[in-house]
């Protein structure tokens, strides 16, 4: 039977530097194959040199996970033996290898996942989320495959450990690294103050893509999504200014071309929509991209003060934040001319998209991945007070899981949007 993983327990459990065993066991929750979900026991060793041994306090479900779950595989990565989820993960320090400094045991952390080698090239330029040789938990890229967080303990680098205060809780502690992204956005992004901004898709990290772009400078950021409560949710909650609801598919296909019904816009307008229909040639696909982009432009416009005639050409910057060949059309049609579009989301890896409305109007297109050197940047948002807070990270927890055990219906139902009494469902977080 696993020990105890109350946090009343640990001190007794295990000390700075000395254990009571080279060994002990803990609980897992381990992906076998698809929807395959076992929870296992599993031995962990002492912290090796360097590291520190974590235990687990809150774990959010990431759509990567979901992917695995459902598919044993996430895009072109497939699992080839029995993985750990879980990447989003806040903990406690109960142990401490050697050469360890600057913890203690009972410190709150959130973890880092990604672990690179460190002395590339690319690492040396402080780019280290490129490292050819990056291992990222519950990734199957890595063979053997780097193991997630869920998990009772585990042990991870001191270095990729990050202190959080004591008014962070652990499930906004865990959002720290979808939070990395959002600011590793904006890093890349770079927007002048006053700057219009675009979110297409309002998961989790598109919710805070806007909630940063908001807190970076941008005036009116403009969220756009299928799903008319997390578009709600963004508006009323203060992530975005402005919110669109996009004609929901009626089918999907590998070439990323649906079929949509008509759509509203949030707050209150004409909400004027030119439904997609079903389109037979790539022409006409991308007409009903630039007919989407006028539409959700229009938005946002009657708050606008009145400028130049040419200030009304589109948005300055525009993060497409769901990798479908669609959206990412629509992008390059809604940015004004010199502005930029940020490829957040990870999805169709061959997309057919007008790079001549790119090329011809010197439109920026620029990739994200991941994130680098963003953790303490986000550790001080979270903590901040007044008016640079950004919207709550507790309150899109919409629904907590308590134990390993109960990780197959947590997974379950991240892969809706809506649970069974019709709640919105935005992020599912596995307690301790």
């Amino acid at each position: 039977m696993a020990p105890s993983a109350d946090a009343e327990t640990f001190p007794r459990l295990l000390s700075a530097h000395s254990f009571p065993s080279s060994k002990s066991v803990v609980n897992a929750s381990v992906l076998h194959g698809k929807l395959d979900l076992r929870l296992e026991t599993r031995s962990i060793e002492e912290p090796p040199a360097g590291e520190l041994q974590i235990q687990i306090k809150s774990t959010g479900i990431c759509g990567s996970d979901v992917s695995y779950y459902k598919k044993f595989a996430n895009g072109d990565l497939c699992a080839c033996a029995p993985l750990s989820l879980g990447h989003e993960s806040s903990g406690v320090v109960v142990g401490i290898g050697a050469q360890v400094n600057g913890f203690k045991i009972g410190d709150r952390v959130a973890l880092e996942v990604g672990i690179p080698c460190g002395q590339c090239t690319i690492c040396r330029k402080g780019r280290y989320n490129l490292c050819k040789k990056m291992r990222f938990r519950s990734s199957a890229k890595s063979v053997p495959h780097f193991q997630g967080t869920l998990q009772e303990r585990i042990n991870h680098p001191a270095i990729w450990c990050h202190k959080i205060p004591d008014n962070v809780s652990f499930d906004a502690a865990a959002l720290l690294e979808p939070l990395s992204v959002a600011i590793h956005s904006l890093n890349r992004a770079s927007p002048a103050p006053g700057s219009t901004a675009l979110v297409i898709g309002a998961g989790t990290v598109g919710l805070l893509v806007a909630a940063m772009a908001r807190q970076s400078g941008c005036t009116f950021v403009t969220i756009m999504d299928v799903d008319e409560g997390r578009v709600e949710y963004a508006v009323s909650k203060g992530f975005a200014t402005h919110g669109y609801v996009v004609p929901k598919p009626l089918h999907s296909s590998s070439s990323s071309s649906s079929i949509f019904t008509d759509g509203t816009s949030t707050p209150a307008s004409d909400g004027i929509m030119t439904p997609l229909s079903s389109y037979s040639s790539v022409g006409d696909r991308l007409e009903g991209a630039k007919a989407l982009a006028a539409d959700v432009l229009a938005v946002a416009r009657p708050d606008m003060v009145e400028l130049e005639e040419d200030e009304d050409d589109g948005v300055d910057i525009t993060f497409e934040c769901t990798g479908k060949e669609a959206c990412m059309q629509t992008s390059l049609y809604a940015t004004k001319p010199g502005g930029k579009v940020i490829m957040v989301g990870m999805g169709t890896p061959i997309q057919t998209v007008p790079l001549s409305a790119a090329h011809l109007r010197e439109v920026d297109i620029l990739g994200i991945f991941r994130y680098a050197n963003t953790y303490q940047t986000g550790i001080r948002i979270l903590g901040g007070k007044g008016a640079m807070r950004i919207p709550s990270l507790d309150d899109m927890v919409t629904h907590k899981f308590k134990g390993l055990g109960n990780a197959k219906e947590a997974f379950e139902l991240a892969g809706r949007t809506v649970d069974d009494e019709g709640k919105l469902v935005l992020k599912v977080v596995i307690e301790a």
